[in-house]
């Protein structure tokens, strides 16, 4: 048997065990909540005429802006090594100081209270 036969053997077996053990560990008794639709908050059997709240908007755009921030400042351990580290690291507080700036503007507009 070769090396490459036994491996697709074991990949096969261990797939068809975790299928069988996925049906059989669950719970089979389903209730109302397991059953209902999440739908961000507010009850899926309202009428779809209701006004829709752009708050969950505004949180979603202030976390993909600061995801965005994250991802763009991870390779910055990397900017010492560069021939101006410090011009790197004084772009970077100006960015930080621009997005805290207005996560603060934001804050005391009101914008971030979840309840009005």
């Amino acid at each position: 048997m070769s090396l490459l036969t036994a491996i697709v053997m074991i990949t096969t077996m261990l797939a068809i065990v975790l299928i069988f053990l996925a049906m059989w560990l669950p719970t089979l008794n389903p209730d109302y909540e397991k059953l209902s639709p999440f739908e961000c908050g507010f009850d899926p059997m309202a009428s779809a005429r209701n006004p829709f709240s752009l708050h969950f908007f505004l949180v979603a755009i202030l976390f993909l802006l600061f995801d965005l921030e994250i991802a763009l400042l991870l390779p910055l351990p990397w900017a010492d090594q560069l021939s101006s580290p410090l011009t790197t690291f004084f772009l970077t507080f100006v960015v930080l100081a621009l997005l805290t700036s207005g996560l603060l503007y934001e804050s005391v507009q009101g914008g971030l209270e979840w309840a009005q």
